[in-house]
């Protein structure tokens, strides 16, 4: 086996030098934008080897934290636009369509959204007008530059339920069509989407279904649904994850592959999902972190195969697919390097930490372009 792997890393190596690097853009053109979530010292250009590879091998940003609400929007009435502003400039400069992530979310909220002067929950109708200020003002800001919308991040429980948040404990079940309906009002001509991980999994994938048919009876726009793909090596199914494909895309709606990577690392099967306040505890386990200096042969290949089931689906559905973004341009910035295990080694997507292809571009290079 190891001299089939050896011989395998040769050859695609041995290919490499001898044809010019395509960007991955350009070759998935004819089928949907591949994007990448960008952080701050990418937006800032301090981290020279993020962009360089953004601006060759992207069509599309989404941005990792700067426009979630604690960033954003601190405090009562004071907007921190200054890093937002740099990132929708940064779209711009590269005709690139950007993304805004995201609007109404459970976690990275700041306590005060919720709360009175007296630390008390507040009402409805002060959570709806704080919501709708919130909405208006930074989707209105960005009002025709913005391109999509990601409106409502994460509402459901894996059982397909509503998570039990402070959105829907104050509002109630309405909240996601509230702000849906503000987010149209603020800018009528960008897309609206619905974002959430482990959409594959049926039970949570027919609560989805039913959220957007309940915004679609009731005639609020919704244009795309976000499929969050932090995946592993062995879950999803990739028949799960095509038959979501198609079940969402029989609803009328666009499907996104929002946050692609793949975890490499062992651990990952203790927590399920991407729940990111989720944490293990692996200290003084040095068999969960096993690759500190680089990922082996054996594991290139596997990460490489991994991709390709994936992007088979999804170049078989390319026709219901808008966008595949990447949550990260390369290894370094992953957040899988400290989620859920802080300052481990993880290797989970296509360009390695030197901003150098791996395995996995070439076999998406070679499967766009001899897919018929």
């Amino acid at each position: 086996m190891k001299i089939i792997v050896f011989f395998l890393i040769i050859a695609v190596s041995s290919c490499a030098k001898k044809q010019q690097e395509v960007p991955l853009k350009e070759a998935f053109k004819d089928h949907f934008l591949i994007g990448a979530a960008i952080n701050y010292a990418q937006i800032m250009k301090k981290d020279s080897i993020g962009v360089k590879l953004l601006k060759k091998h992207f069509n599309s940003i989404t941005p990792e934290n700067i426009m979630k609400w604690e960033e954003i929007h601190p405090k009562p009435g004071i907007f921190n636009f200054a890093p937002a502003d740099s990132f929708v400039k940064l779209g711009q400069s590269l005709n690139m369509f950007i993304v805004g992530h995201t609007l109404v979310w459970h976690s990275q909220t700041p306590s005060w959204v919720f709360k009175d002067d007296k630390g008390n929950l507040v009402s409805r109708d002060t959570l709806l007008k704080r919501m709708k200020e919130h909405i208006f003002t930074v989707v209105g800001r960005y009002k025709g530059k913005v391109h999509g919308w990601d409106v409502v991040n994460e509402a459901l429980n894996d059982d397909g339920t509503l998570r039990k948040s402070k959105w829907l404990e104050i509002i109630g079940e309405d909240y996601i069509e509230k702000a849906f309906e503000f987010a149209h009002e603020a800018d009528p001509d960008a897309e609206l989407y619905y974002n959430d991980y482990s959409l594959p999994n049926p039970s949570k994938r027919e609560g989805a279904i039913r959220l957007i048919k309940r915004l679609k009876e009731k005639n609020i726009r919704i244009d795309g649904i976000g499929m969050q793909g932090h995946y592993d090596l062995k879950s999803p199914k990739v028949s799960d994850f095509e038959t979501s494909i198609q079940k969402f895309a029989e609803l009328g709606v666009k499907v996104m592959i929002t946050e692609m990577d793949i975890d490499v690392l062992p651990g990952r099967e203790i927590i399920f999902g991407a729940d990111v306040n989720a944490k293990i505890n692996l200290e003084g386990k040095p068999e969960f972190d096993p690759w500190k200096n680089e990922l082996p042969d054996s594991m290139q290949i596997k990460l490489a195969n991994r991709y390709k089931e994936f992007f088979e689906v999804l170049l078989k559905h390319s026709d219901k697919v808008g966008r595949v973004t990447f949550w990260g341009v390369h290894d370094g910035q992953s957040w899988l390097n400290y989620w859920p295990v802080r300052g481990r080694t993880n290797y989970p997507l296509i360009f390695d930490r030197q901003g150098n292809p791996k395995l996995v571009y070439y076999t998406l290079i070679d499967l766009a372009k001899n897919y018929k």
